[in-house]
Parts: C-alpha cells; structure tokens; sequence
C-alpha cells in the first residue's frame, strides 16, 4: 500500500508542476489547496529537496519549485526517494537486494519469480512515466 509520505509526496510535486514560469510556492499554499498537514508536508518537501527534484528559496516570495521539467522526473526515481524498494520483497529488489533467510534457491522459488514479474511491470510503468504524464 502506498504511504501518505509518498501519496502527498505526488500530490506537491504535481502541485508546483502546475505553476506557471516555476515561481516558488509557499508551504502554507501547497499544504492549504492539497489538505496536507504543513509540519508532515515540510518534511516531505525537504527530502525532495535534499534529493535533487525541489530547489527553494526564502523570504516573502520564497518556497520551492522544481528543479527540473517535470517530463524528466520519472516517478520510479520518486517511488525509490519516497516510498524506498520499488519490489515487495527484498529477494527480487535492484537496489536493496537481501536473500530470503527461508529459500534455499532463488530460481526454483515460486514467489520469487511472481514477485519479479510484479517489479517487473511495476517498474515499466514508474520508469515510462513522468511528472509531465500526471498533470496532463
């Protein structure tokens, strides 16, 4: 099931994917128009901040704006920021792979190769799909 970290997440990055010319978006309006609590949404924002995907400024017309065009932000690169392994289970994962303690052979493990059938596909969609694709 998806967090609220990352399903808020989406949501502000959408949000100030829709600003005209990029201009920086205050917290208090992001956190206003998408019903997200501000401190939760701070946080947010400051990870995809420290992550490369936000860029901010302070002062009266401070806030944050992306940082790059939305059609090169691809939401497995979100997912992996936000939400961690993309894959169910650690044995089939790309970046976080750990070994089943409970399966002596990975190639004849039944739920092992549904689950990299379902990170498979999963990361066909995330990679085929960018930030551009959700404000259309």
């Amino acid at each position: 099931m998806l967090s609220k970290k990352t399903k808020y997440g989406l949501k502000a990055l959408t949000y100030l994917a829709k600003q005209e010319g990029n201009q920086p978006v205050q917290i208090s309006a992001i956190s206003k128009d998408e019903n997200i609590s501000r401190k939760f949404l701070e946080s947010i924002l400051l990870t995809l901040r420290k992550n490369g995907f936000l860029g901010s400024k302070k002062g009266k017309l401070g806030g944050y704006y992306l940082l790059k065009d939305p059609k090169d932000i691809k939401m497995s690169s979100v997912m992996r920021i936000l939400e961690g392994p993309i894959a169910m289970v650690p044995c089939v994962s790309l970046n976080f792979y750990e070994k089943c303690d409970d399966c002596p052979d990975e190639t004849a493990c039944t739920v092992h190769n549904l689950m990299t059938e379902v990170r498979d596909s999963t990361l066909h969609i995330f990679n085929n799909t960018s930030l551009a694709d959700l404000i259309k």
